[in-house]
């Protein structure tokens, strides 16, 4: 669950947005063991789906697609540093085939991502965008998934830290720049501190999510706040450095794909996904890249209210 900087948000067409370079730490926190690659799906084209695209985009025959390659397991650098894969990757190449087009990947800044939707640079952003109302305002979305915040600790929780905000008061935490966990849920949590009459918490913020974790294994931080299901994903890709806190999600809410506000393009995606979510492909997508069932949507969750 992730929320780009509220300012960002209201840039106009014609923002300047920085891609990110083909090489970031993510493969840091590999282990060296073969990830899965990039998945070929059987799902055939849609053609109610592709009947909505619009005549520029049948035309162009591509989807061009922004997210964070620091994400695991939703977008990340395999081994070689190159190749891009995780769930997005996949649900992107899925949502391309239903449409009958081909789903070019483009690595960004998380923060960058929604610019460029608006600047033209991107069709779609998928980076576990979670959907907010602020964020309503100035994108559309569709949604794919429901997901929540947890918090990543050493081995055994020496620090005891949870989702309580009582156990976060006074420590150190990290969360990555951009996101939900350092622009809403840390303060939150913070000012519950500050409110009972303790510290308040120590946040730490950094540009990619491989930066905060890395601060956690180097001891630098007491926990590391991001969606719980990546936080699970990241720490068996460090080789079990860190895990995630036993306890609740905080605030579950939907995730999914960005699209520039009105866009021509969301009814096509729109329908796609619902095609996708009511087929054998969303199954096999969230298993590969163990997305627990209770984070699935049904068909009518789609549409993004």
């Amino acid at each position: 669950m992730r929320n780009a900087q509220k300012a960002m948000l209201l840039l106009t067409a014609g923002a300047t947005v920085l891609a990110a370079a083909g090489c970031t730490t993510a493969s840091m926190d590999a282990t060296g063991k073969e990830q899965p690659a990039a998945a070929t799906t059987s799902l055939g084209v849609n053609d109610q789906a592709r009947a909505l695209l619009p005549d520029a985009v049948k035309e162009k025959g591509n989807l061009l697609i922004g997210s964070d390659p620091t994400y695991a397991p939703f977008e990340y650098f395999d081994v070689d540093n190159k190749t891009m894969i995780g769930w997005d990757v996949d649900m992107g190449d899925a949502l391309a085939q239903a449409l009958g087009l081909k789903a070019q990947h483009v690595a960004a800044t998380f923060d960058t991502i929604l610019p460029g939707l608006a600047s033209g640079k991107y069709d779609l952003g998928m980076s576990s965008f979670s959907i907010t109302e602020e964020r309503q305002k100035a994108v559309d979305f569709v949604a794919y998934l429901n997901a929540g915040s947890g918090i990543a600790v050493l081995p055994g929780n020496p620090a005891k830290l949870s989702m309580k905000a009582e156990t976060l008061c006074g420590k150190r935490v990290a969360a990555q720049k951009g996101s939900s966990q350092s622009l809403d849920v840390l303060p939150a949590l913070s000012k519950e501190c500050t409110d009972a009459g303790s510290p308040a918490i120590d946040a730490q913020i950094f540009p990619a999510q491989t930066d905060a974790n890395l601060t956690l294994t180097a001891g630098r931080v007491d926990g590391v706040l991001a969606d719980s299901i990546s936080l699970s994903y990241q720490g068996k890709l460090a080789g079990d450095k860190f895990e995630l806190a036993e306890g609740q999600d905080y605030h579950p809410e939907r995730t999914g794909i960005a699209l520039p506000k009105d866009s021509e393009l969301r009814p096509a995606i729109e329908a796609a996904m619902k095609a996708i979510v009511g087929s054998p492909t969303y199954t096999e997508i969230n298993k590969k890249w163990s997305i627990p069932s209770s984070a699935a949507l049904s068909v009518d969750d789609v549409v993004a209210k």
